[in-house]
């Protein structure tokens, strides 16, 4: 459905051109929106002028180039004057803290920035993700200051990353006033993106179930970890105990065990602990959950390290396979990947090794800044290795053929899979390179 050239809020800006908030601009450009996009990093807005987007995003640059040249979106670094919007969305970001903490220093300053430019009866939508009671404690009290009446609402962002473009127009959209205006004026919004719009109680409701959401994601994937972990210790296979275990079996859907990183999964559950415990109560589930996930990269790296003491193997070169947070649906997002804390402990056990890193969607320049020396292929990934470890679940690896590349490893060797892509095949490896997977090591003997 395409917005009507006639309807009230057909001009909006989009504060924040980040993954959330690029992909929300293009979708609403793409459906009539005029949309006014705003971002203040110079690297990112550099890329926005010759149309390509900053990270990777199924049909995402032919899509941004093309509302581009049809000017249904502009993009600027500071919200311009007398701009004509009659909407503002917020889509900062609310990373933690050194200390754990959310951070919500970007959220106030596009609060106030906002303030600036609101015109009587405009509408503020807060989509980043954030404590609970934020809108409320954070947003409104800097907008009041102004002394025009206006709508605001917090609408969450709920897609995920490499189906941004097609869940914005599939997925219920979560949306809760300050008041009965501000609800349906909100909801009338969403309409032309989605075909569900889901109205609750309050803000309040609406900020907790962004957090409820992304909190028991970390908390399925903790346990499919805690599987892993007890196979280990009984000696059996976690991906079949897994994959039997839920074929046929509806009241089963757990995931294979893996790295839990990301920039919602890694933080999400700290933003829910932290609004709980200003309440008093603690989160012992969702906390234990993510001490799980957090555990896990060094208890599987310590776990490689008595391997390659057992074997004799002479650590010289590592190479890390899948840097990206993630690797189905495919991303080049380093955010919160789970691929650093591995790297950093075994640099702490192997300072005289060289480091290699390979993925598939991620920049050379990236992976560098990662720390890491680039390669460009798989192939070469395999070339003399010692250790290569597979980090995500990018679909290239479980396709790799690799009883050929194991070959081109140094002998011994060790092949570390933290995915499981080849538990359920006879594997035909090079002559004393071994394969080990998460959640069967006490089926490959130290």
């Amino acid at each position: 459905m395409l917005v009507p050239e006639n309807f009230h809020d057909r001009s909006v800006c989009i504060i924040g051109l980040g993954f959330v908030g690029l992909t929300l601009a293009v979708a609403m450009a793409e459906a009539g929106f005029q949309v006014t996009g705003i971002e203040i990093r110079k690297d990112i807005l550099k890329n926005l002028a010759t149309g390509r987007a900053h990270f990777y995003e199924p049909n995402l640059d032919e899509t941004l180039l093309r509302v581009i040249e049809d000017g249904s979106l502009n993009i600027s670094s500071k919200i311009p004057p007398e701009n004509g919007s009659t909407v503002y969305i917020i889509t900062v970001g609310t990373p933690l803290s050194e200390k754990g903490r959310a951070r919500f220093d970007m959220v106030e300053r596009v609060a106030a920035d906002v303030a600036k430019s609101l015109k009587e009866n405009d509408l503020v939508i807060l989509r980043s993700t954030v404590k609970v009671g934020s809108t409320q404690k954070i947003v409104l009290p800097i907008l009041k200051k102004v002394g025009v009446n206006f709508n605001l609402a917090f609408c969450p962002e709920r897609t995920l990353e490499g189906k941004a473009l097609e869940e914005i127009h599939n997925l219920p959209q979560i949306v809760s006033g300050i008041d009965m205006s501000s609800n349906i004026r909100a909801a009338e919004l969403f309409q032309f993106l989605t075909p569900t719009v889901v109205q609750v109680a309050n803000l309040e409701t609406a900020e907790m179930i962004k957090l409820v959401d992304n909190t028991l994601r970390d908390v399925q994937f903790a346990f499919a970890n805690e599987v892993a972990h007890m196979c280990d210790a009984i000696g059996v296979n976690a991906f079949e105990v897994i994959k039997a275990g839920k074929l046929g079996y509806p009241r089963t859907n757990l995931a294979v065990p893996g790295p839990v990183g990301g920039p919602c999964l890694e933080k999400d559950p700290h933003i829910l602990a932290e609004t709980m415990r200003e309440l008093g109560v603690e989160p012992h589930i969702s906390m234990a959950a993510r001490g799980v996930n957090e555990r896990l990269p060094l208890e599987c790296v310590n776990y490689v390290a008595e391997v390659a003491y057992s074997e004799n193997i002479r650590v010289r070169k590592v190479t890390i396979m899948g840097l990206a947070f993630k690797g189905r649906p495919i991303t080049n997002d380093l955010r919160g990947t789970m691929a650093q804390p591995i790297f950093e402990a075994l640099e702490g056990m192997y300072p005289k090794a060289e480091f290699y890193g390979f993925d598939d969607v991620v920049s050379s320049n990236d992976i560098k800044e990662f720390g890491l020396q680039p390669i460009e292929n798989i192939e070469k990934a395999f070339d003399t290795a010692d250790i290569v470890l597979i980090a995500n679940n990018h679909p290239i690896f479980s396709s790799m053929a690799i009883g050929r590349l194991s070959a081109r490893m140094q002998k011994p060797g060790l092949i570390y899979d933290f995915w499981n892509n080849f538990s359920d095949r006879k594997l035909s490896l090079a002559s004393r390179v071994r394969y080990i997977s998460l959640g069967a090591h006490s089926l490959s003997e130290v």
